[in-house]
């Protein structure tokens, strides 16, 4: 991005952008490899956009990793993708207290699979002072499980009224900003259970580049398009 054009808007870039992350297995197969080939390389995008993002002044990133529905999935595909997320955790570790980076995630990870857990739980806990950039990854998460999580956890507290504020604080993502921005790519136009409740006021992207070839130039022209967009939030 052009250092001039960057000075000149980055107060109006997104705070927190949302990615959901589609389309690695159909990169995959156009190039003759396996879908698990597809999510290989998808991390590296997840890296590459996360370093972006970070370098552009962007605070918050949440990535959709694995959805609740995607158990549905082989065996072999769902093994290689928490394999490949807790590669990139051990990969990726050392350098976000280096940085300053927090690594949050939102869903079930109870149950996944141990390993997997706990260097999760382990990553939270060694980085929940960090606060200069927050990435968040979505793992056997689904936003309607949890908005019935935050609802059951209200009634367990015995709490009778509840307006936003309160009911924001029983969500995964309390203390996070809603995203600004929600990009999905693969050209397909659906939100599939992603931060239903966080997105109510969100722009919406829906770029045809499969998530791996998804980079820095595809942010670049993404965040122009965002920039062009008026946000009025029911004002006129």
């Amino acid at each position: 991005m052009n250092a001039k054009w960057l000075e000149k808007n980055k107060e109006r870039f997104p705070k927190h952008i949302g990615f959901i992350m589609d389309g690695n297995g159909r990169w995959a197969k156009l190039r003759g490899k396996l879908r698990t080939y597809g999510h290989k390389i998808g991390v590296d995008s997840l890296v590459d956009i996360s370093k972006y993002a970070r370098k552009l002044g962007i605070k918050y990133v949440t990535f959709y990793a694995f959805s609740t529905e995607n158990w549905k999935r082989p065996k072999d595909e769902i093994d290689e993708i928490f394999r490949l997320a807790k590669k990139c955790i051990d990969d990726n570790k050392d350098d976000f207290n280096k940085n300053n980076i927090r690594l949050n995630f939102v869903g079930d990870i109870d149950k996944l699979p141990n390993d997997l857990k706990i260097a999760i739980k382990n990553c939270i806990k060694d980085t929940k002072n960090n606060d200069g950039f927050v990435i968040t990854i979505a793992i056997n998460y689904g936003a309607r499980a949890e908005i019935i999580s935050a609802i059951n956890k209200i009634i367990k507290a015995g709490i009778k009224s509840v307006d936003e504020k309160t009911f924001e604080k029983y969500l995964q993502t309390a203390g996070i900003p809603d995203p600004d921005f929600v990009i999905r790519t693969s050209g397909e136009y659906r939100l599939s259970n992603f931060l239903l409740y966080q997105s109510a006021y969100s722009e919406l992207y829906f770029p045809k580049k499969y998530w791996p070839d998804f980079r820095e130039k595809a942010l670049d022209k993404a965040i122009k398009v965002y920039l062009k967009r008026n946000r009025r939030y029911g004002n006129v």
